[in-house]
């Protein structure tokens, strides 16, 4: 079975955010991976809390066809650091797996299948 990584903020741990129309977006998420038969797997993250370490621990978890990076880690300037180090850690502990980048919680599966097709 084809199985993919997200990696993204965890709506609940950031300051001044309501979580839940994000975690219901992450929800819808990841039943369109459902109904396309795609694993995935989800690891969510605080940027004050060693995100690197939770990061690297999921990429060492399973082998991913592709790692789907959110559009919170990519698109938000004070981020960038980590969007890097992201990257990078995907580099070294998933060579083989295609990265993508979605725009919201709900198109994490397109931006995969951009890679899987």
């Amino acid at each position: 079975m084809t199985r993919v990584l997200v990696i993204g903020l965890d709506p609940a741990e950031l300051e001044g955010w309501d979580p839940e129309p994000v975690q219901a977006a992450i929800a819808r998420g990841r039943a369109r991976f459902d109904e396309h038969g795609i694993a995935a797997d989800y690891c969510l993250v605080s940027p004050g809390e060693r995100p690197e370490e939770a990061v690297e621990e999921a990429l060492t978890g399973h082998p991913y066809d592709c790692v789907v990076i959110g559009g919170g880690i990519r698109t938000h300037e004070p981020l960038v650091e980590l969007f890097e180090r992201v990257v990078d850690l995907v580099r070294r502990h998933a060579p083989a797996a295609a990265i993508a980048f979605d725009s919201s919680p709900e198109d994490c599966v397109d931006a995969a299948l951009r890679w899987l097709r």
